[in-house]
């Protein structure tokens, strides 16, 4: 995988079949499939989980033997909405179908048979979920080992930037003294906290992370030539550029964000892992659309082109 330094060649194509109001999945395919984002939930046999003031008051003991009897583990949508007397389909949204009141939290929800529901991840999916979507995508175009992979430059810390320990917001106050102690700080150069912003590099190079992005609407994303192959292997996080090595000097695992966007390039499909999505839309051929809807390892329905994907798109469960 490389970074492409001109971006707008590459992904123009994208741009011109994007609706301009934040538009993620490009028109004019011949058909489209919604993958569902597993969900997880558990169980604990015998009594309610316990909150967090009565779990700090356990011993070490304790809290190891009720863990060992929590059942946590993926779920799908449509066991989700039987457990909460819903209907799964194709526009389903997550909130609806837990039942969610109004002005409550959607994320953890507790079924009416008592297990709790928590909701999928946004913009990305497990590397084996890729790895079974990436097997059946390979399959349906001449280019499988040439393509683009787009990531979104908001992940934290994937980008550098310039920071600033403070805001300007604060330089107003109401308070005549505070006011004289803010105005003090300001001409204070050994201890000035409206400093000018200073450049902190992230996790690619200041080189890519100055370069230029793939502009869509409402999105910025880092481009990089990238073998849609690669993909179907949950290990590509290990060829990643964008590679998050922070955290494994210290024992943990290797670990990169989920691409954003995915094409060979042949553009015989798109793959559209949007950061504010439950779910992942692919865009392609009525076979492949097809074939990613009957595999069993994943859950997918296919979706008109330009469907509904909001909060409100769910009128099934409203």
């Amino acid at each position: 995988m490389e970074w492409v330094a001109e971006p707008t060649t590459a992904g123009a194509w994208l741009r011109e079949r994007l609706d301009d109001d934040l538009g993620v999945v490009p028109h004019g395919f011949p058909a489209y499939a919604r993958v569902f984002h597993p969900a997880r939930v558990r169980s604990l046999p015998g009594r309610a989980v316990p909150d967090m003031d009565e779990w700090v008051r356990l011993s070490d003991a304790e809290q190891q033997r009720l863990m060992a009897q929590f059942d946590d583990r993926e779920i799908t949508w449509a066991d989700t909405a039987s457990a909460f007397g819903t209907r799964m389909h194709p526009l389903a949204q997550w909130q609806r179908i837990v039942r969610t009141p109004e002005g409550a939290g959607w994320q953890v929800r507790i079924a009416p048979d008592g297990r709790e529901f928590t909701s999928p991840d946004e913009g990305a999916m497990a590397p084996s979920h890729l790895a079974a979507l990436s097997s059946i995508l390979i399959a349906h175009t001449r280019t499988p080992d040439a393509g683009y992979a787009a990531v979104w430059e908001g992940w934290g810390d994937i980008v550098g930037a310039l920071k600033s320990a403070s805001s300007r917001a604060y330089l107003i106050s109401d308070d005549p003294n505070h006011q004289a102690m803010l105005d003090q700080s300001i001409h204070d150069r050994f201890n000035n906290p409206f400093a000018k912003p200073t450049w902190h590099s992230g996790i690619l190079s200041d080189e890519i992370s100055q370069g230029a992005r793939l502009e869509l609407p409402g999105r910025r994303h880092v481009l990089f030539s990238a073998a849609p192959s690669r993909f179907g292997d949950p290990d590509w996080i290990l060829d990643a550029p964008w590679r998050d090595r922070a955290g494994e000097p210290r024992g943990f695992p290797p670990r990169a964000e989920h691409p954003s966007l995915l094409w060979p390039e042949d553009r015989a499909w798109v793959m559209v892992s949007e950061i504010d999505f439950d779910s992942t839309v692919v865009a392609g051929s009525a076979d492949l659309i097809a074939a990613i809807c009957a595999d069993d390892r994943l859950e997918a329905l296919p979706i008109p082109d330009g469907a509904d994907l909001s909060w409100t798109g769910d009128e099934v469960n409203a």
